[in-house]
């Protein structure tokens, strides 16, 4: 394994259908994310943004190329790894649009439930989830139903259940979309740290102008082609 790699990506294409009704929706993407490296993913509506991801998160199967997560080569022309659900599970973090925290289990079990289904003991998955939840400033909240908390910090509780299996690549799908400016840039803030603290790697697909300032580099991608630009790279205060 090459630990310094995040996410590789070399000619990964995707077709759906056959024939004359084969609709390319990526096409030779190549794209490249270190340890500790927040990077955004722009385009426009039905640019191949979601497609992209969903083949990173081993949702769908891409139609060829390679991909390599966390150093390891899942894709190459076909699945190299047997158990993509495992795969999902324990070496990929998902942050969506809406935090999607299961209304009946408090904050700490909320983040715990991934590890304790991956097979750590209670109290090892419990531990986990407490420091993470001290490290995005939500650890008063630890016993809170996801109904008692605001958006934000619903946000936050999803981003360390996201963290809960150390996961060497997290895939964001539109997290600040519901969040005003400050909210928004204060997420970009515990991305970005905890990408620094944990060494993972991070694809945020955003339309948010707000926090597209904030990325050192975006990749564009339009009609299934991603084309790489150096970004503003904007602090966003402490």
């Amino acid at each position: 394994m090459n630990a310094g790699v995040g996410i590789h990506i070399e000619s990964l294409s995707k077709r759906y259908g056959e024939g004359a009704a084969a609709v390319d929706a990526l096409k030779d993407v190549n794209m490249s994310v270190a340890p500790g490296e927040v990077v955004g993913l722009i385009g426009p509506s039905g640019s191949g943004k979601t497609t992209l991801l969903k083949c990173l998160g081993a949702v769908i199967e891409p139609t060829r190329g390679r991909m390599m997560l966390g150093g390891e080569v899942i894709y190459d022309n076909a699945w190299k790894i047997s158990d993509l659900r495992e795969l999902r599970r324990d070496r990929i973090g998902f942050i969506f649009q809406a935090p999607y925290l299961i209304p009946f289990l408090d904050v700490t079990d909320n983040v715990a439930l991934l590890p304790m289904l991956a097979g750590r003991p209670n109290g090892e998955a419990r531990s986990r989830a407490v420091e993470l939840l001290q490290a995005l400033d939500v650890a008063h909240r630890a016993k809170a139903q996801p109904s008692e908390l605001s958006g934000g910090e619903q946000q936050r509780v999803s981003i360390a259940r996201a963290l809960a299996n150390k996961p060497p690549v997290i895939l964001a799908d539109e997290p600040t979309a519901p969040l005003d400016s400050e909210r928004a840039l204060a997420v970009m803030r515990i991305l970005n740290l905890m990408a620094s603290q944990y060494q993972t790697a991070i694809i945020v697909v955003t339309h948010d102008e707000k926090i597209i300032p904030t990325f050192k580099r975006i990749y564009h991608i339009r009609d299934g082609r991603t084309v790489e630009e150096a970004g503003e790279g904007r602090e966003v205060g402490p």
